[in-house]
Parts: C-alpha cells; sequence; structure tokens
C-alpha cells in the first residue's frame, strides 16, 4: 500500500510551455561557422601572396565571397524555432535561389535597363527582388510548412545565395580590371562584410511577408505582399541612388559610406520586425 502511495506521490515530468518549446538551442554554429572561415580565408590569402600561386586564386574568392552569407543564414538556420524546414531545403535554397535569381536578373536587366541614371537603380531594385522571390516560389511552393518563420529563412538563403555569386562575379571582374590580387581580395572582404545588410536581409523580408499571406498552402498576391516588394525593391535601389544624391552634400567617399549605412540599418529594422512578428506568430501557434 505504502509503495502505491509512493509511485503515486512520485512527479510526473512538467510539460514544456510554449515559451520554452520555441526557445531555440543556442550551439551558436554561426560563430563557428565564421571564425573558422575567417581562419581559412587569411591562411590561403596570406599563402596566395606569398607564393603568387594562381590556383590559390578560386579559393580565397570563394571563401571570402560564401563566409559571411553562409554564416548569415546559419545565424537564422539556428533560431527557427518551431518551424519545420530542414537543412537540406535550405541549403538547396542558398544554392539553387541564389543560380537562379543570378540568371534570371542576367536576363531580365539587359532588357529593361537602358541607361545608368538614378532612375536605372530604381529598375535594378525591381528586377533583382523579383528575381529572388520568384526562385523562393520556384523552390518552396511546395513546402508543406508556409509559416513566416520558414519564408524568412528561405529568403535568407536565397538572398545570401544571390549575394555569394554575385560577390564572385565582381571579384573575377576586378581581377581581369586591375591585374591586381590585392584589389580582387580587397573587393571580396567589402562584398563579404556588408552582405548583411544587403541581398539577404531584402529578400528575406520579402519571402517572411510572402509566407505569412499564403492560405491552405498556397501563395497569394496580395496588397502587404506587393507593398514590401516596392518597399525592398525601394530599399534595393537607394542602395547604389542614395550616394548620388547626397554626395553634393557630403563629399565623395562618405556619400557611399553615410548612404549605404542608413539603408542598411533601416533595412536590419524591417528585417527585426519581421523575424519578431514570425516568433510572435509561432508562439500563438503553440499555445
Amino acid at each position: 500500500m505504502d509503495t502505491q502511495q509512493e509511485s503515486a506521490n512520485v512527479s510526473q515530468p512538467e510539460l514544456a510551455t510554449p515559451a520554452e518549446v520555441i526557445k531555440p538551442h543556442r550551439a551558436n554554429a554561426w560563430l563557428k561557422t565564421f571564425f573558422t572561415g575567417l581562419i581559412l580565408f587569411v591562411l590561403s590569402g596570406i599563402l596566395l601572396i606569398i607564393t603568387q600561386n594562381p590556383n590559390l586564386f578560386p579559393t580565397v574568392v570563394l571563401i571570402g565571397s560564401f563566409l559571411v552569407p553562409v554564416t548569415y543564414v546559419t545565424f537564422f538556420y539556428e533560431r527557427k524555432h518551431l518551424s519545420q524546414l530542414s537543412m537540406p531545403t535550405t541549403f538547396i535554397s542558398f544554392v539553387y535561389g541564389g543560380i537562379l535569381g543570378v540568371l534570371a536578373a542576367s536576363l531580365l536587366e539587359p532588357l529593361f535597363i537602358k541607361n545608368s541614371n538614378f532612375g536605372s537603380m530604381l529598375e535594378v531594385g525591381l528586377i533583382e527582388e523579383f528575381a529572388k522571390i520568384l526562385a523562393v516560389v520556384l523552390i518552396a511552393y511546395r513546402l508543406k510548412d508556409k509559416s513566416e518563420m520558414s519564408g524568412l529563412i528561405l529568403g535568407a538563403a536565397v538572398g545570401m545565395g544571390f549575394a555569394a555569386l554575385e560577390s564572385t562575379g565582381y571579384a573575377f571582374t576586378a581581377f581581369i580590371q586591375s591585374d591586381s590580387l590585392s584589389q580582387t581580395v580587397y573587393v571580396t572582404m567589402v562584398r563579404g562584410f556588408l552582405a548583411p545588410v544587403g541581398h539577404g536581409t531584402w529578400t528575406a523580408i520579402l519571402a517572411s511577408m510572402l509566407f505569412r499571406e499564403a492560405r491552405d498552402g498556397r501563395f497569394r498576391i496580395t496588397l502587404y505582399v506587393i507593398g514590401t516588394y516596392l518597399l525592398v525593391a525601394l530599399l534595393h535601389g537607394m542602395w547604389d541612388g542614395l550616394p548620388t544624391v547626397i554626395t553634393d552634400y557630403v563629399g565623395p567617399g562618405l556619400d557611399v559610406f553615410i548612404g549605404q549605412a542608413i539603408i542598411g540599418i533601416a533595412g536590419l529594422v524591417v528585417l527585426w520586425l519581421r523575424y519578431r512578428d514570425a516568433r510572435k506568430l509561432q508562439i500563438e501557434t503553440a499555445q
């Protein structure tokens, strides 16, 4: 009898609350990814300068171009909470989405952009953001989990895949034009440093809204989606366009730094709001 009472009094394990369930496991894999890649980038760069071995050139450029984008996507994937998004799907989005986005942009831009002025910069924003979100749709239209958090992560993956491939192209162009390894490494480092406030952020914002507006497993083009598309296209266009507007007031050099800092901060603020909204929806769904 006593044994039965003792067994009944044994406390049962408490069920996790929704807030505990969605609390991500902070393994900090993104930090490991970043510092490991950074060490490899520095070592390969030093060896390239010392040996002047051209075979090392693609290695330096690829590590430098992909380091920050991969770190960025890893950071958000670690915070996916209740999202059922898998690592293979995220990886496919990064690779295939980036390729599809670059190909679409390369096809569309020559057709629609004829001049190089402020207006054309806005057109570039419209075209490239359309190309990237099209890649997101092609990859995820059969995906069952169309939560806002999944959209944010997939958008970040596609955008960063696009940024990494684009940076590789810019580095190659810099080498052809300057025939300088140091100039190529510099371009790679600058574009890698700026990657988190550019393509990945813009596409993550738009994809999160696209997924949020999905119903019954199908994407819908609502006013919210259209408005968000115009917003990220404007941010994209102003990334290159704002420095040309303020250069008369702050002078060359500072115009690029100030202009891109303003746009970069604005994009990160919007992304944070979208992330907060996505997390809130997951908490409500878990309750």
